[in-house]
């Protein structure tokens, strides 16, 4: 069970490193497509990927009633509140309100355990995601992003506030169907569904795309995206809750933003300063915490609040 659980978080790593790199991929492709279409075309794509990923896998079951109900209240009230809000918000915004909302989201899981009872909340976990935030904070201020409280970023910000809660609620109550179903139907299904929900909010916008006239670049952008950042990682994150919990891989979310940076000093020429090292720093010690809970608080760690 001990390697499995290291094998999961060498996996939700991976995951953070492809949604590290995943945002200057996706502002490529935005030069060419308007935010609501660019997100109904990588995930129809992410949807055929994750549907031939569950056929190869062989792990196709017949969903009971009950549970495709369950997944169109994860794809309705997570990933699609995920995917529409966070590309209204992102628009309102600075990226510096923008990373650090996105940030809360290990909170909004911690809130939403411990609101239905889910998982026990140990206080390491906690001091691991105050620790992450913190270092986020420092990413943020270091690399010269604005954080603003002004009127004009006010409706923005919550859009992204709600959109992380979003991505929390999808995180939270997928793990349950692991149960009964792999972590590729899952994705699949909730992929699939969410894609007709964002269709259905956005045909207008999608039908009047010139898709045959878009350059190689655009399409480029859509397939990573979509094959990467959205099936491959969403298959690997279900996976990787349900090995450790939420509550222990919702602070793996909040590495991202440390690739994020890595990915545009090494690819952008972006600055990487002290105070950019200091809170990568401080999100490692995080995860590094809530790894070893034992070591920080002795016998007291498992103590739930």
């Amino acid at each position: 069970m001990r390697k499995k659980t290291h094998f999961a978080e060498l996996i939700l790593l991976l995951v953070a490193i492809i949604w590290g790199i995943n945002p200057p991929i996706i502002k490529l492709g935005l030069q060419f497509l308007a935010p609501q279409p660019y997100n109904v075309a990588r995930m129809l794509v992410a949807s055929v990927a994750a549907l031939i990923a569950l056929w190869l896998s062989g792990s196709y079951r017949r969903v009971d009633r009950a549970d495709f109900w369950k997944l169109c209240q994860v794809s309705a009230l997570g990933f699609f509140v995920f995917q529409l809000f966070f590309t209204e918000g992102i628009q309102r915004t600075t990226s510096g309100n923008a990373s650090f909302m996105l940030c809360l989201m290990p909170v909004s899981v911690l809130l939403l355990n411990k609101l239905f009872g889910l998982e026990t909340i140990t206080r390491p976990v906690v001091i691991g995601i105050v620790c992450s935030i913190s270092g986020i904070a420092l990413i943020v201020v270091g690399a010269g992003r604005e954080l603003s409280l002004s009127s004009g970023h006010l409706l923005g910000t919550l859009l992204i506030l709600v959109a992380q809660a979003g991505y929390a609620y999808y995180t939270v109550f997928s793990k349950e169907l692991l149960a009964r179903y792999s972590s590729y139907q899952v994705s699949a299904y909730l992929m699939v569904i969410t894609s007709v929900m964002l269709l259905a909010v956005s045909a207008p916008e999608v039908t009047s795309v010139a898709w045959l006239d878009l350059p190689v670049a655009a399409w480029t952008s859509v397939l990573f995206s979509a094959v990467l950042a959205l099936c491959l990682a969403n298959v690997l994150w279900i996976w990787g809750t349900g090995v450790i919990g939420t509550s222990r891989a919702a602070i793996f979310n909040n590495l991202s933003p440390v690739f994020a940076v890595i990915t545009g000093y090494l690819l952008l020429g972006e600055t990487f300063g002290a105070l950019q090292a200091a809170g990568a720093a401080f999100v490692f010690a995080g995860v590094y915490i809530t790894r070893h809970k034992d070591r920080w608080l002795g016998q007291r760690a498992d103590a739930s609040l």
